[in-house]
Protein backbone atom coordinates (compact mmCIF):
# COMPACT_ATOMS: atom_id res chain seq x y z
CA UNK A 1 0.00 0.00 0.00
CA UNK A 2 1.72 3.13 -1.26
CA UNK A 3 1.29 6.68 0.03
CA UNK A 4 -1.51 8.65 -1.66
CA UNK A 5 1.10 11.12 -2.90
CA UNK A 6 4.23 9.04 -3.57
CA UNK A 7 6.27 12.00 -4.83
CA UNK A 8 5.55 14.03 -1.69
CA UNK A 9 6.35 11.01 0.50
CA UNK A 10 9.63 10.40 -1.36
CA UNK A 11 10.62 14.07 -1.04
CA UNK A 12 9.81 14.16 2.70
CA UNK A 13 11.70 10.97 3.56
CA UNK A 14 14.51 11.93 1.19
CA UNK A 15 14.92 15.32 2.88
CA UNK A 16 14.82 13.75 6.34
CA UNK A 17 17.46 11.21 5.31
CA UNK A 18 19.58 14.06 3.94
CA UNK A 19 19.27 15.81 7.32
CA UNK A 20 20.69 12.69 9.01
CA UNK A 21 23.68 12.74 6.67
CA UNK A 22 24.24 16.48 7.14
CA UNK A 23 24.12 16.08 10.92
CA UNK A 24 26.61 13.20 10.76
CA UNK A 25 28.85 15.30 8.52
CA UNK A 26 28.85 18.13 11.06
CA UNK A 27 29.41 15.62 13.87
CA UNK A 28 32.42 14.16 12.02
CA UNK A 29 33.95 17.62 11.64
CA UNK A 30 33.37 18.21 15.37
CA UNK A 31 35.05 14.95 16.34
CA UNK A 32 31.82 13.23 17.41
CA UNK A 33 30.92 15.82 20.04
CA UNK A 34 27.30 16.08 18.88
CA UNK A 35 26.73 12.48 19.96
CA UNK A 36 26.93 13.62 23.59
CA UNK A 37 23.49 15.17 23.02
CA UNK A 38 21.91 11.71 22.86
CA UNK A 39 19.81 10.11 25.60
CA UNK A 40 21.54 9.69 28.96
CA UNK A 41 19.31 7.33 30.99
CA UNK A 42 17.80 8.67 34.21
CA UNK A 43 19.84 11.88 34.07
CA UNK A 44 17.99 15.19 33.93
CA UNK A 45 20.64 16.50 31.55
CA UNK A 46 19.92 13.57 29.23
CA UNK A 47 16.20 14.21 28.87
CA UNK A 48 16.59 16.53 25.88
CA UNK A 49 18.37 13.65 24.18
CA UNK A 50 14.91 12.19 23.54
CA UNK A 51 14.50 14.95 20.97
CA UNK A 52 17.97 14.73 19.41
CA UNK A 53 18.99 11.06 19.60
CA UNK A 54 17.26 9.82 16.39
CA UNK A 55 19.09 12.52 14.40
CA UNK A 56 22.52 11.45 15.69
CA UNK A 57 24.59 8.37 14.83
CA UNK A 58 27.74 6.77 16.23
CA UNK A 59 29.68 7.08 12.97
CA UNK A 60 29.05 6.64 9.28
CA UNK A 61 28.73 2.86 9.52
CA UNK A 62 25.89 3.22 12.02
CA UNK A 63 24.09 5.73 9.80
CA UNK A 64 24.57 3.71 6.61
CA UNK A 65 23.16 0.57 8.27
CA UNK A 66 20.05 2.55 9.27
CA UNK A 67 19.56 4.30 5.92
CA UNK A 68 17.72 1.63 3.89
CA UNK A 69 15.17 0.66 6.58
CA UNK A 70 14.72 4.34 7.49
CA UNK A 71 14.00 5.36 3.90
CA UNK A 72 11.82 2.38 2.90
CA UNK A 73 9.83 1.98 6.12
CA UNK A 74 9.41 5.75 6.52
CA UNK A 75 8.07 5.97 2.97
CA UNK A 76 5.63 3.08 3.43
CA UNK A 77 4.43 4.45 6.78
CA UNK A 78 3.01 7.45 4.87
CA UNK A 79 0.33 5.21 3.33
CA UNK A 80 -2.44 7.25 4.97
CA UNK A 81 -0.94 10.64 4.28
CA UNK A 82 1.60 13.02 5.71
CA UNK A 83 -0.43 14.27 8.70
CA UNK A 84 -0.97 10.76 10.07
CA UNK A 85 2.69 9.90 9.42
CA UNK A 86 3.80 12.88 11.50
CA UNK A 87 1.56 11.75 14.39
CA UNK A 88 2.74 8.13 14.11
CA UNK A 89 6.40 9.14 13.95
CA UNK A 90 6.04 11.52 16.91
CA UNK A 91 4.42 8.73 18.97
CA UNK A 92 7.24 6.31 18.15
CA UNK A 93 9.90 8.98 18.75
CA UNK A 94 8.59 9.81 22.22
CA UNK A 95 7.83 6.24 23.36
CA UNK A 96 11.23 5.01 22.18
CA UNK A 97 13.09 7.92 23.76
CA UNK A 98 11.28 7.80 27.09
CA UNK A 99 11.72 4.03 27.23
CA UNK A 100 15.48 4.38 26.74
CA UNK A 101 15.71 7.19 29.29
CA UNK A 102 13.88 5.09 31.91
CA UNK A 103 15.48 1.68 31.26
CA UNK A 104 18.78 2.27 29.45
CA UNK A 105 22.22 1.52 30.83
CA UNK A 106 23.20 4.23 33.32
CA UNK A 107 25.99 6.51 32.18
CA UNK A 108 25.65 5.48 28.53
CA UNK A 109 24.61 7.77 25.67
CA UNK A 110 22.11 6.38 23.16
CA UNK A 111 21.91 7.74 19.61
CA UNK A 112 20.48 6.55 16.29
CA UNK A 113 17.32 6.30 14.24
CA UNK A 114 16.91 2.54 14.64
CA UNK A 115 14.23 2.98 17.32
CA UNK A 116 12.19 4.93 14.76
CA UNK A 117 12.81 2.20 12.16
CA UNK A 118 11.62 -0.52 14.56
CA UNK A 119 8.55 1.60 15.33
CA UNK A 120 7.66 2.06 11.67
CA UNK A 121 8.18 -1.68 11.03
CA UNK A 122 5.85 -2.71 13.87
CA UNK A 123 3.34 -0.04 12.88
CA UNK A 124 3.24 -1.48 9.36
CA UNK A 125 3.07 -5.07 10.66
CA UNK A 126 0.20 -4.66 13.13
CA UNK A 127 -1.98 -1.96 11.56
CA UNK A 128 -3.50 -4.56 9.22
CA UNK A 129 -4.60 -6.58 12.25
CA UNK A 130 -6.19 -3.56 13.96
CA UNK A 131 -7.79 -2.36 10.70
CA UNK A 132 -8.72 -5.88 9.50
CA UNK A 133 -7.24 -5.00 6.11
CA UNK A 134 -6.16 -7.84 3.82
CA UNK A 135 -4.05 -5.43 1.75
CA UNK A 136 -2.18 -4.13 4.80
CA UNK A 137 -1.71 -7.69 6.10
CA UNK A 138 -0.27 -8.66 2.71
CA UNK A 139 2.27 -5.84 2.93
CA UNK A 140 3.07 -6.93 6.49
CA UNK A 141 3.89 -10.45 5.26
CA UNK A 142 6.29 -9.05 2.63
CA UNK A 143 7.97 -6.80 5.21
CA UNK A 144 8.22 -9.65 7.69
CA UNK A 145 9.83 -11.87 5.06
CA UNK A 146 12.47 -9.23 4.28
CA UNK A 147 13.06 -7.56 7.65
CA UNK A 148 11.72 -10.17 10.08
CA UNK A 149 15.16 -10.98 11.50
CA UNK A 150 15.47 -7.31 12.45
CA UNK A 151 12.95 -8.00 15.22
CA UNK A 152 15.59 -9.96 17.15
CA UNK A 153 17.11 -6.55 17.85
CA UNK A 154 14.55 -6.01 20.61
CA UNK A 155 16.38 -8.61 22.72
CA UNK A 156 19.52 -7.97 24.76
CA UNK A 157 22.66 -8.87 22.85
CA UNK A 158 25.59 -6.73 21.78
CA UNK A 159 26.28 -4.35 24.71
CA UNK A 160 27.16 -1.60 22.20
CA UNK A 161 23.62 -1.67 20.76
CA UNK A 162 20.61 -0.23 22.59
CA UNK A 163 18.09 -3.04 22.50
CA UNK A 164 15.94 -0.81 24.73
CA UNK A 165 15.66 1.73 21.90
CA UNK A 166 14.59 -1.04 19.54
CA UNK A 167 12.12 -2.55 21.99
CA UNK A 168 10.45 0.72 22.96
CA UNK A 169 10.48 1.91 19.34
CA UNK A 170 8.62 -1.29 18.43
CA UNK A 171 6.15 -0.73 21.30
CA UNK A 172 5.67 2.83 20.07
CA UNK A 173 4.79 1.46 16.64
CA UNK A 174 2.16 -0.84 18.15
CA UNK A 175 0.71 2.03 20.20
CA UNK A 176 0.62 4.25 17.10
CA UNK A 177 -1.14 1.55 15.06
CA UNK A 178 -3.74 1.10 17.81
CA UNK A 179 -4.35 4.86 18.07
CA UNK A 180 -4.75 5.12 14.28
CA UNK A 181 -7.21 2.21 14.28
CA UNK A 182 -9.25 3.83 17.06
CA UNK A 183 -9.30 7.14 15.19
CA UNK A 184 -10.42 5.37 12.00
CA UNK A 185 -13.22 3.59 13.87
CA UNK A 186 -14.40 6.86 15.41
CA UNK A 187 -14.41 8.52 12.01
CA UNK A 188 -16.35 5.63 10.46
CA UNK A 189 -18.99 5.83 13.23
CA UNK A 190 -19.42 9.56 12.69
CA UNK A 191 -19.86 9.05 8.96
CA UNK A 192 -22.52 6.36 9.56
CA UNK A 193 -24.51 8.46 12.04
CA UNK A 194 -27.85 9.69 10.63
CA UNK A 195 -28.13 13.44 10.04
CA UNK A 196 -29.92 15.42 12.78
CA UNK A 197 -33.55 16.42 12.30
CA UNK A 198 -34.13 20.02 11.33
CA UNK A 199 -36.42 21.89 13.76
Amino acid sequence: MLPPNPVQAAVVIGCLTLVLYLVEGVDSVMGGRLDQNGIVPRAATGLDGILWAPLLHAGWGHLISNTLPFAVLGFLAMANGLAQWVAVTATIWVVSGVGVWVSGNGGSVTVGASGICFGWLLFLLVRGIFNRSALQLGLAVVLLAYWGTMLFGVLPGDPRISWQGHLFGALGGVVAAWLVAQANKGMAKREQSPPPFAA
